[in-house]
């Protein structure tokens, strides 16, 4: 069956002098139109070919060589290019740009601007469609992950509590702004972790572990930077965040922990300029 929205590999069985006819297989009646212009060079008769297929104005399902930045079911970051009232056209490097239409906007929409867009196809126009308005096409409620598992995750939009992002492209969540301990931009794309399952299945997303796994995690690979580097750090816990988050992908405060707690173990000597192991 041939998947509208989606990639194909679909085989040429008939040529006409504006393009070719393709199907799933010889003597299949479901038919899809590649035009010259959208065509492979050399495209023959017989030959298999992976395309995009997706109805055009008329309804006929046609096929596109080129591949989308979105498949049907994906969410990701589009740029806006043009305004209309009935909706916004975005960039998703085919010929005609991805309809938004104004029912689907979260907000307003500026040409130029980069908005996370989920794309889906409508049985109602019988068109491939976008949507900025996310919470129509992903789950809010939870049912496969677990505390503390690792995830992806894209920031959608900022609130005053937070960023509400998209979880491994299925599920919506929410980094409150204690738990993004650097700046985030929308359509920034970060790996998290799951920090709370509410009883309601609601996620919270923090972008670093903070429970006991987490610091001792972090603790070993400071251990394993001090060794790699003679014994010796100059990122103590006097260092600018940005600084000790591109060391470690991790906060200040985290960092700071992991330190006191190798202090307390006596696994480090830790001074204003540098930090040490304690057998060096």
């Amino acid at each position: 069956m041939i998947q509208v929205g989606q990639i194909n590999e679909l085989v040429v069985t008939s040529e006409f002098p504006f393009g070719f006819q393709l199907s799933v297989q010889e003597g299949v009646e479901e038919i899809v139109t590649l035009l010259k212009a959208d065509a492979p060079p050399n495209t023959a008769i017989g030959q298999q070919l992976s395309v995009f297929v997706l109805p055009d104005e008329t309804g006929t399902l046609v096929a596109k060589a080129a591949t989308p930045a979105i498949l049907v079911g994906q969410t990701k970051v589009l740029k806006a290019v043009n305004v209309t009232h009935f909706g916004a056209f975005f960039n998703w490097g085919l010929d005609k740009d991805l309809l938004v239409p104004s029912q689907y906007q979260e907000n307003e929409i500026n040409p130029g601007m980069y908005y996370v867009v989920h794309a889906f196809f409508d049985a109602k126009t019988q068109r491939v469609l976008g949507a900025t308005r996310l919470h129509y096409f992903l789950q809010e409620h939870n049912d496969t992950l677990a505390p503390a598992e690792q995830v992806n995750a894209v920031v959608y939009a900022k609130t005053e509590l937070g960023f509400k992002v998209v979880v491994n492209d299925t599920y919506t969540g929410v980094i409150f702004h204690s738990d993004a301990f650097k700046p985030l931009k929308i359509g920034e794309a970060v790996t998290g972790v799951v920090k709370e399952i509410r009883p309601d299945g609601k996620l919270d997303i923090a972008l670093q572990r903070t429970d006991k796994a987490g610091r001792l995690s972090l603790a070993d690979a400071i251990i394993e930077d001090l060794q790699a580097h003679g014994g010796i750090s100059t990122l103590t816990d006097k260092s600018p965040p940005d600084e000790i988050y591109s060391r470690f992908q991790v906060s200040k405060a985290a960092y700071k922990k992991a330190l006191g707690a190798l202090y307390k173990q006596r696994k480090v000597i830790i001074d204003k300029q540098a930090v040490r192991l304690a057998d060096k």
